[in-house]
């Protein structure tokens, strides 16, 4: 379980770290809601442009959520038996907004694209700034 998130944690500071992301600035309190998941062998490339489309619209649609990286991991996370090849990664203006994230109408609409690339079961963790 540690090395999970040793590796979860390696993830996150990768993809912000490829995506060109600004340092942490002291104090920022903004919380990063990252996520690694396997992706379903199957999916075509329309399942995979709905996802694009729909993760680059989530600041857009839904409040609180201020950026969104996602990609193919540098080095895939070993989970128990199933690997995560790609991981999200979406900063947010705080724990409310993640909680206001979840209910939203178009999380909703965003998981069915989510839920056409991606084998169910993700590895999940929250970054929150000091």
């Amino acid at each position: 379980m540690n090395r999970i998130r040793a590796n979860a944690i390696a993830l996150a500071v990768g993809i912000a770290l490829v995506a060109g992301a600004p340092a942490a600035r002291a104090g920022e309190k903004k919380l990063m809601h990252c996520f690694a998941f396997t992706v379903v062998s199957g999916a075509s490339q329309s399942d995979w442009n709905d996802f694009f489309k729909k993760t680059d619209a989530l600041p857009s649609k839904i409040p609180g959520v201020t950026k969104v990286w996602y990609g193919k991991l540098a080095r895939p996370l070993d989970a128990g038996g199933s690997e995560r090849q790609w991981g999200v990664c979406m900063e947010m203006n705080d724990e409310a907004a993640l909680k206001a994230y979840g209910s939203h109408p178009y999380h909703a609409e965003w998981m069915a694209a989510y839920g056409k690339v991606r084998v169910p079961g993700t590895t999940t963790f929250n970054i929150l700034g000091q």
